[in-house]
């Protein structure tokens, strides 16, 4: 586990039992050309860092690009791929897989630092989609974006926005219909709770 570290780009905060909201996208799924305009307006000052993040994820959410996740035996793979190590490697505590792009919640366990497990679903799924799909080449964007938790408010505010993120999307009514998320498996449990 390194801590702070940058690969050129992006910072990246690595620690064990550090709980991560991580965010991993499809290779076309945000231009260059938008990105860049993103950061001249953070370096302008128009917008503030909370404002270009917001900004990508509204981009993100509009389902630009190819949007191979929204195949169901695509979005089904990643799902399954998240869920392996549940548990052994990171315990998961919230995901999403949405049609350009997914979203996760969990807690990072020692041996396991964070570049390595994002890289493992990567690399596994990457191969996996080309051979659903037929083709070779790039799948996924090179880094991911990481934002550790830094309380239990934000740690349920983000949770929160990754089940409801299919919903502020537009895709269905409620964060439980959606199939490829842990909003659907947190519904049962509170509902064998009850």
């Amino acid at each position: 586990m390194r801590g702070w570290y940058s690969r050129g780009y992006l910072p990246h905060f690595d620690e064990p039992d550090r709980i991560q909201f991580i965010t991993y996208r499809l290779c076309d799924s945000l231009p260059r050309g938008v990105l860049d305009a993103y950061d001249e307006a953070l370096r302008r000052k128009e917008i503030d860092e909370l404002g270009r993040i917001r900004k990508i994820e509204a981009y993100l959410d509009e389902g630009h690009g190819a949007c191979w996740l929204r195949k169901p035996e695509i979005a089904s793979l990643i799902e399954g791929n998240l869920r392996h190590f549940d548990g052994e490697r990171y315990r998961l505590l919230a995901w999403c897989v949405m049609s350009n792009h997914v979203h996760v919640v969990a807690e990072m366990m020692e041996r396991y630092p964070l570049d390595d497990v994002a890289h493992s679903w990567k690399s596994y799924t990457a191969h996996r989609i080309n051979r659903i799909l037929g083709r070779r080449g790039a799948v996924w964007q090179r880094e991911v974006f990481d934002r550790y938790m830094r309380s239990e408010r934000h740690l349920v505010y983000t949770i929160n926005y990754v089940e409801e993120n299919p919903v502020a999307a537009g895709l269905v009514g409620e964060a439980r219909d959606w199939p490829y998320s842990s909003a659907r498996l947190r519904e049962l449990l509170n509902e064998e709770a009850e």
